[in-house]
């Protein structure tokens, strides 16, 4: 694992097809050792810069790993483009977690990542102990993923940032009305990379369209059973006021089925928010609470 200079290690795993995947590794102090880690999961085009400002905060208190899911960041690309589907990225997380021998965690997900959270949770319920579900449920809104395959591996380029910036700008004003230029070049150095020819382009394999494009097919199999498997998770869910993606009675529903769960709205945001909005923060930490007490609790339990 190479070290970095940013408060962060690079780490490496290996796929079941032979992928090299690769990770983002915000160390725990050692007094907190005892915290299950926080695993962030993102969206379709996004990667693991996505949670760099949450990870960075938590860090110290919590172990964070960010992945960069296949065809995504500093993750290999696939050679079979309809393995970029959920049921596949969830072994490519089974894998992660074999090879970390991480048993417990807490899973942050955006939109894409949310629908593995969910997954990873249905297969051995119990272990996810804390989640964060970003603007996503087991029932998407087809009109939000219609505009999403709009615009899905397009391979578009820009000549500098300040081009980039100002087509995301362009594309996604309605989804984030409230955002300036620093703003959009800040996504825009989340989302792109430098390219062929110093030319601005996308970071992610432009494949990951090809099995996306078929209407229906987001998840694979029918979400709602699987969030049962968070039950006994603390659960925030975060929506997006504006969203196209997730709709508000999806969340209320999704609460009938959690016990422990707290759902947030966020204003003047649409699909999805950053999480580094003030009251997101303050809902993350409410929720990392309640998961510490969690454990805390047992602790004591096992000691009686």
């Amino acid at each position: 694992m190479a070290s970095d200079n940013q408060g962060y290690s690079d780490g490496f795993w290996w796929s079941n097809d032979g992928l090299r995947l690769h990770f983002r590794d915000y160390p725990v102090a050692s007094e907190h050792a005892h915290r299950p880690p926080i695993i962030c999961m993102p969206g379709l085009t996004r990667n693991a810069r996505d949670f760099e400002k949450v990870a960075e905060r938590l860090a110290g208190a919590w172990r964070v790993i960010c992945v960069d899911l296949r065809g995504r960041g500093d993750s290999a690309y696939a050679k079979d483009p309809m393995s970029y589907v959920p049921l596949t990225y969830v072994q490519d997380m089974e894998a992660l977690l074999r090879e970390q021998k991480i048993e417990r965690f807490v899973a942050f997900g955006t939109s894409l990542g949310g629908l593995i959270t969910m997954l990873l949770a249905s297969t051995r319920p119990g272990r996810v102990v804390g989640a964060l579900l970003n603007d996503v449920g087991p029932q998407l809104e087809p009109e939000g993923l219609a505009r999403i395959r709009d615009y899905v591996g397009q391979g578009r380029s820009f000549p500098t940032w300040m081009h980039a910036a100002r087509a995301l700008s362009e594309a996604q004003a309605a989804v984030f009305p409230g955002y300036g230029v620093s703003e959009w070049l800040d996504l825009a150095k989340k989302t792109m990379k430098i390219g062929a020819g110093g030319r601005i382009v996308y970071d992610y394999d432009m494949k990951i369209a090809e099995p996306f494009a078929v209407p229906g097919g987001e998840a694979g199999v029918d979400l709602w059973p699987a969030l049962g498997g968070l039950a006994p998770a603390q659960v925030l869910i975060v929506c997006g006021a504006l969203s196209d993606v997730f709709a508000h009675a999806t969340a209320e529903r999704m609460l009938t089925m959690l016990p422990h769960g707290e759902l947030l709205t966020v204003a003047n945001k649409g699909h999805a928010p950053s999480l580094e909005e003030p009251e997101v923060a303050d809902a993350i930490d409410r929720m990392l609470a309640r998961v510490d007490l969690g454990i805390d609790t047992a602790a004591l339990a096992t000691q009686a």
